[in-house]
């Protein structure tokens, strides 16, 4: 609470963001029903500028991770090009030091292009991205992907140095491309030394839920997360964590808020220690999903069924928009679910940390609407933003970046990466009410 000593407070992170995370100063330039037209101009001036400082900054971060030059830019001519203009895009520099290609994707069934689509048909952030390039010296050409093209579009992407890819999961499915043989080809460019930010790797590993489980060592983990992969280590294990208190449990694979649930026992009968009892399956859970905040009731049976088998004849009824089945495929396909104790303070907010490869550029305190426990966009939450220094945060930014930032890659299994030009880390308070905040 404000005006708690803040060294003993404890944030844990609740996920990592590098592929899809957008500038939220850029927001007023994406397509909605009501603002059909918008583009770069619709940004107002000064967060325009607030923008461009994360935008120079990549260009600086990309700077120090590029180590050769094959100058002056790509002849792109045998591409299609889906934009129907540049609108806010600086000039190339003549003589670049590297050059650089921001892959999009646009959805051709889709209003807009995609839900992260200006008018013109690019990603509403692309021009902080490109500008933060050119102004450092490194030209940055715009160009999409068309799964039609692929060979094509292949052979001109080894003509760059780097390649930013800012293509929203799922996408390239949603267009009728593939996902996999996409990454397959961002894999081979990095095998002839090309630079790709982020790289597949990068995105399945920061993005999967486990990450939460391989942090969990870390000051900003904690040491009770659990990953499932297949049905009988589910079962078991839920029903051992959710006797002894509330937890959320995460599918993989969902986006804003989707399958993740908080959970609480309707009886509230939790065991002391964790291990003196298992849940039966009769139990009633009370859930409320992160995508909308609605509320369900179900038994522990009935919960696993839906996680494992979607609507069945065992799953009861769900209100739910999903569809459940958080395990089809096993892990090779990303099926898997994790446990994660449940911290109430959730409703005071998420922080999350805005970062251009290792330096802290912003934080935005998102706090759900009341009543709510989701700070997911859309769900009425509100968003307060903070500068990279406040003081009210110090304990937390200190932790992070002095202690566990440098271990955050190898724990995920990403050493040989490094870190993401522009990413996300949204943080959880896990202290107790009234805890100190040292």
């Amino acid at each position: 609470p404000e005006g708690t000593p803040a060294e003993e407070e404890k944030w844990i992170v609740g996920e990592f963001n590098c592929s899809c995370v957008g500038i939220s100063k850029c927001l007023p330039a994406y397509c909605k029903d009501d603002t059909p037209n918008a583009n770069w101009n619709d940004i107002p001036d000064e967060d325009k500028k607030e923008a461009m400082v994360y935008g120079d900054l990549m260009g600086k971060v990309a700077l120090t991770i590029l180590n050769e030059s094959k100058a002056s830019l790509v002849d792109v001519s045998s591409l299609t090009q889906i934009a129907k203009d540049y609108l806010g895009l600086l000039p190339q520099p003549a003589n670049p030091k590297f050059k650089t290609a921001l892959v999009q994707i646009y959805v051709r069934s889709a209003p807009y292009g995609g839900s992260d689509k200006s008018s013109n048909g690019h990603r509403y952030d692309m021009i902080p991205f490109a500008n933060g390039m050119i102004n450092a010296g490194i030209s940055c050409q715009p160009i999409h992907y068309v799964h039609e093209e692929h060979d094509k579009f292949v052979e001109a992407m080894k003509q760059f140095d780097a390649i930013i890819v800012r293509c929203n999961p799922g996408q390239i499915k949603a267009d009728g491309g593939s996902q996999a043989k996409f990454d397959d080809a961002m894999r081979g460019l990095q095998k002839l030394g090309i630079q790709v930010w982020p790289s597949p790797d990068v995105m399945e590993f920061m993005g999967a839920k486990d990450a939460l489980t391989k942090i969990a060592h870390l000051n900003i983990g904690l040491e009770d997360t659990l990953s499932y992969y297949d049905e009988e280590e589910f079962a078991k294990g839920f029903k051992k964590t959710m006797a002894f208190q509330p937890r959320v449990i995460k599918q993989n694979r969902g986006s804003s808020g989707e399958g993740i649930w908080i959970i609480k026992l309707k009886e509230g009968n939790y065991c002391s220690n964790f291990g003196d009892r298992i849940c039966e399956g009769d139990e009633v859970l009370s859930l409320m999903e992160a995508n909308d905040n609605h509320a369900e009731e179900h038994t522990v049976a009935e919960f696993i069924e839906f996680c494992v088998n979607g609507r069945t004849d065992k799953s009861g009824e769900w209100t739910s928009k999903g569809v459940g089945k958080y395990l089809e495929g096993g892990k090779e396909a990303g099926g898997m679910l994790v446990d994660q104790r449940f911290c109430p303070r959730i409703v005071e907010g998420e922080l999350r940390y805005n970062c251009v490869g290792p330096e802290l550029v912003g934080i935005i305190h998102k706090k759900p609407k009341e009543g709510g426990i989701s700070a997911v966009g859309g769900t009425g939450s509100i968003y307060t933003f903070y500068g990279p220094d406040e003081p009210k945060f110090k304990n937390l930014t200190d932790n992070f970046l002095k202690k566990d930032i440098n271990h955050v890659m190898p724990s995920l299994g990403l050493s040989d990466e490094p870190i993401p030009l522009w990413w996300t880390t949204d943080f959880i308070l896990a202290s107790p009410e009234g805890t100190p905040a040292e």
